[in-house]
């Protein structure tokens, strides 16, 4: 157990660090026979008969934590990956989507397993910077649009001003317009702010 758990953390630690070990060869490589470990986790837990408050009881964590596993909003480190295996009673190298073998079951063969869980951190990590980059891009088109607008009513000069509000149509088109200019103008430099906010928070960071 000591040996495994030792070599487990020294690939996430690899991770960690961004050292980028067997990054590059890793995913393409091993892309046959990788399954999200969300899924397998939740599939095996409910053919053991298992609610997530009860693995999470097993595996000493809050129920939140096996749903973030679930739904692939995080994954457990190695400690937490042995736990998992030994409360459902199943190999890690099952969890992580490959069924257990004679030769896979011996500790000089567990660096494939560490391989998997080096790969799940990685896609994990591809998959938030996605979903920060698509944040990114609408918060800036957001502040675009808003400044876009901003220059047309100001090149626009609100001529509803000037019409003839003796005829009921008018008249009402007229209140409508200017109600619609008088929220905007309130609430989009709030927006705008607020997206900015976004803008800078979800940059790239160095």
């Amino acid at each position: 157990m000591g040996l495994r758990k030792k070599r487990v953390i020294h690939m996430l630690f690899c991770v960690a660090c961004g050292n980028g070990w067997g990054m590059a060869t890793m995913i393409p490589m091993k892309g046959r026979w990788y399954h999200m470990l969300n899924e397998n986790l939740k599939a095996i837990r409910k053919a053991k008969g298992l609610s997530q408050e009860e693995l999470a009881v097993k595996v000493n964590v809050v129920r939140q934590t096996i749903s973030k596993w679930e739904q692939g909003l995080s994954v457990p480190d190695s400690d937490l990956l042995i736990a998992l295996s030994e409360a459902l009673e199943t190999p890690v190298s099952t969890l992580l989507g490959e069924p257990v073998t004679e030769a896979e079951s011996k500790p000089d063969d567990l660096k494939a397993i560490a391989e998997k869980l080096e790969v799940i951190n990685l896609q994990l990590a591809q998959r938030k910077n996605a979903r920060r980059k698509a944040i990114h891009g609408i918060l800036i088109i957001l502040c675009a649009g808003i400044a876009a607008v901003f220059a047309a009513l100001m090149a626009w000069d609100s001529p509803y001003l000037n019409w003839d509000y003796s005829d009921p149509e008018t008249a009402v088109t007229g209140v409508v317009l200017h109600i619609l200019e008088w929220l905007f103008v309130r609430i989009a430099p709030l927006i705008f702010i607020a997206a900015a906010v976004g803008v800078f928070l979800t940059r790239k960071r160095a």
